[in-house]
């Protein structure tokens, strides 16, 4: 009787320890799946107002504000909603960056589709990818949850958004990185001019010097350098310069980015920032050799998944292309506004 008890038990911590262990495989094998599917994005929303000016309509449907890119409505306004899905197998996956929103509209031209690409790890130091993808040219990027100010600069404005093409990512070593691509014109989804556009970017711990050409159908020729440095512990300083050049037409400029972590909720940066037009004009309100002086004080308070940005914004412009209290012609113009940011 008891070697039969004994049998049991035997029988049935055997049949349980194998339970276990195939409960333990399929559990690894599910959370292996669920890791190849991530989902993440952010929302946001802001409040701006003209501290030199009147927040009034200047033209229908619009007041006045920095000729820059989004955030440029005033009183409360939305930003978009980025919705991000990737799937990652062994050596192959895919991205779908989604906006919806004033601010992914303007990034898009209304597509709705910020990016979508595909990759191949062809080895460990080469990755090929296709589709539409942000630009690798300038410091600051669409989605407001990846920069420290929440306005964005005139460098950043005034250069591409997004390319559609073919890129190559080389890890030439540890510190040394190459790039080289082949696109449509930048900011098209097809090709309906005919034209065509090479890129490249050359990347040294954590410095990256870009270069853009096409034929002049598009934004002909720019070099841009993006990088950083960790002063200290707390301390960071940003970089950014870039030169345009189609034909005579463009900018070029250089901005600063010195941000201070006070605490493990808070940090303080400022955005200093030159930008000149080449002697035959360009984009900003259309006078020619214009320059533009802009500094942004930008506040950061984290919350869990929530970023609220304060800040404080001054344009100078060497022509009277703003509109004072009075509706008069002025070279500048002060602005305040309140961001939330909400990351998942």
């Amino acid at each position: 009787m008891k070697a039969i008890i004994k049998t049991n038990i035997v029988k049935n911590v055997l049949v349980l320890t194998c339970s276990l262990f195939a409960l333990t495989i399929v559990a690894q094998e599910e959370e292996a799946t669920e890791k190849k599917l991530k989902i993440s994005g952010s929302v946001d929303a802001y409040f701006r107002t003209n501290l030199s000016s009147t927040d009034q309509e200047i033209v229908t449907g619009a007041s006045q504000a920095p000729p820059t890119s989004f955030a440029n409505e005033t009183g409360f306004a939305l930003g978009m909603a980025n919705l991000i899905a990737s799937y990652d197998g062994e050596k192959t996956g895919v991205v779908a960056d989604l906006t919806f929103g004033p601010r992914g509209n303007q990034a898009t031209g209304g597509f709705n589709l910020n990016q979508l690409y595909a990759y191949w790890n062809v080895s460990e130091k080469t990755t090929l990818s296709a589709g539409r993808f942000n630009t690798y040219l300038g410091y600051e990027v669409i989605a407001p949850a990846a920069n420290f100010n929440y306005s964005t600069s005139y460098l950043f404005s005034y250069g591409p958004f997004s390319h559609v093409g073919l890129k190559a990512d080389f890890a030439l070593s540890d510190d040394f990185s190459l790039m080289l691509a082949a696109m449509n014109i930048t900011d098209v989804n097809n090709n309906l001019t005919g034209s065509y556009s090479a890129g490249a970017q050359l990347g040294y711990k954590g410095q990256y010097l870009n270069f853009y050409y096409d034929d002049g159908t598009g934004l002909g020729f720019e070099v841009d350098y993006t990088g950083g440095f960790d002063v200290s512990e707390d301390f960071y300083l940003g970089i950014n310069a870039a030169y345009q050049d189609n034909d005579g037409s463009g900018f070029y400029g250089a901005a600063l980015y010195p941000q201070l972590k006070t605490s493990e909720s808070f940090a303080i940066g400022l955005r200093g920032e030159y930008f000149a037009q080449l002697e035959d004009g360009g984009p900003v309100f259309g006078f020619d050799d214009a320059t533009v002086f802009a500094v942004t004080l930008t506040g950061s308070y984290t919350v869990e998944n929530l970023i609220i940005k304060p800040e404080l914004r001054l344009d100078s412009l060497s022509e009277e292309g703003f509109l004072d209290g009075d509706l008069a012609p002025t070279k500048s113009l002060s602005s305040f506004g309140v961001a939330a940011i909400y990351s998942f």
